[in-house]
């Protein structure tokens, strides 16, 4: 059963309103469908209206009904348990209680089913799954560009190792421990044909395969920069994928043999955006927040302003990145979490194959599956947003986890 509302979440009848086919629509509410929701939609604004008017006049009966049912069942459940009280819990007999009032329902046949059109982050792929208000633009950002993370910050800044960091600068005994463990790892997740990657002192392409030669070579899926001297080498297992970044020149990348920087994962997969757990949307000004950070999830462009002590930036999710393939030419992969019930733009002809997926057969060769589309990112968030993110006091340092990056960078390195 739904929690009761208490008075503090009771939606406002004071905020100023506007007629649309006969609904006292709240003031944001009407700004956001007018103003961002439906210019570039194809949809006429009246056409909308009336159909969503329409609607509510088929189901606002149905749903009081349902309302008025759900308080009836809670009544009944309360009155229960106050005539029992310092009575012992009986099971059975409470479980009868719910069978006779219609709140458990007997246990149906056998089903199966299979949903078409599933995206694989949804269907077959098995990786973790976040959950954040989507009130928190902030957060949402955050989730989103969990998507991808970087394993040697997450070696080096926790105890992942066994240890903690010590605190101060760049430790370098322990950067090289490091190194040496996601070597390890890649011996484990996308191994060589022969000898480890630990002995291996550059990363190079040679007609479509990677340079050394791994074990099962359709692993390699893409490169970014020069085949002789890329800047990534982008790898899957177990239909997740793993970017091996290269740059001699940078500070990590100049302690290591072949100039690995880092080891990038593909890691939260998907992120459950929450309209009521975390958070409580309850009059227009709530819905409009909710809407607004969800139409800019989907479309890519959702941006948050951050200060933090006297520096600021703007938190965007991660672009696209393109790489070129194996088989030739090139394609995109998204560096952006997938999230629970987005909405795709139909993709055109330049966009078809915007994305990959490798989903394996028993004989482990590597399927495409370019249905996803390229998402730009670029845009603004408003002072609404801003000032009701603070009024539900989701602000300061503990929300911004995500950008607590470990010193894996030496001192002087920023990161974004």
């Amino acid at each position: 059963m739904a929690a009761a509302s208490t008075s503090d979440s009771q939606p406002r009848t004071d905020r100023p309103r506007t007629e649309r086919q006969g609904l006292a629509v709240g003031q944001e509410l009407d700004d956001f469908v007018m103003n961002e929701a439906l210019p570039g939609s194809g949809v006429d604004p009246d056409a909308f209206w009336a159909g969503f008017a329409g609607l509510i006049a088929d189901f606002a009966p149905r749903n009081r009904e349902l309302l008025e049912k759900r308080d009836e069942i809670q009544a009944a459940i309360d009155a229960w348990h106050k005539e029992r009280v310092g009575q012992p819990h009986d099971a059975a007999a409470y479980r009868a209680f719910l069978e006779e009032l219609g709140y458990l329902q007997p246990e149906g046949p056998e089903f199966s089913i299979d949903p078409a059109n599933v995206d694989p982050e949804m269907a077959t792929i098995a990786g973790p799954q976040l959950v954040v208000p989507i009130m928190n633009a902030r957060y949402a950002i955050n989730a989103a560009n969990a998507r991808w993370g970087s394993l040697y910050d997450a070696l080096y800044g926790t105890d992942a190792l066994g240890d903690l960091p010590p605190g101060g600068p760049y430790n370098a005994e322990r950067g090289d421990r490091v190194i040496a463990w996601g070597r390890i790892f890649l011996d484990t997740a996308v191994p060589l044909a022969e000898g480890s990657h630990a002995d291996v002192d550059s990363y190079t392409v040679e007609a479509g395969q990677m340079v050394p030669a791994l074990a099962d070579p359709s692993q390699l899926v893409g490169w970014q920069g020069d085949p002789s001297g890329p800047a990534t080498i982008l790898l899957v297992n177990n239909g997740l994928h793993l970017e091996i970044q290269i740059d001699p020149d940078d500070n990590v990348g100049a302690t290591d043999a072949a100039g690995v920087k880092d080891i990038v994962l593909e890691a939260a997969v998907t992120a459950i955006m929450d309209c009521e757990d975390s958070v409580a949307a309850v009059d227009s000004e709530d819905k409009a927040l909710a809407y607004h950070n969800w139409l800019g999830l989907n479309r890519g462009d959702l941006s948050e302003e951050v200060t933090k002590g006297d520096s600021s930036f703007t938190r965007r999710m991660n672009n696209d990145r393109l790489y070129a393939s194996p088989e030739g030419g090139s394609f995109m992969l998204a560096w952006a979490g997938h999230h629970a019930g987005a909405q795709r733009w139909p993709p055109d002809d330049h966009t078809r194959c915007a994305r990959r997926r490798w989903q394996r057969d028993p004989r482990g060769s590597a399927r495409r599956d370019a249905d996803r589309v390229v998402r730009q990112t670029r845009s603004r968030q408003d002072r609404r947003r801003q000032e009701l993110a603070q009024r539900l006091g989701l602000r300061g340092e503990a929300e911004d986890a995500r950008t607590r990056r470990s010193h894996i960078r030496r001192p002087g390195l920023q990161s974004s």
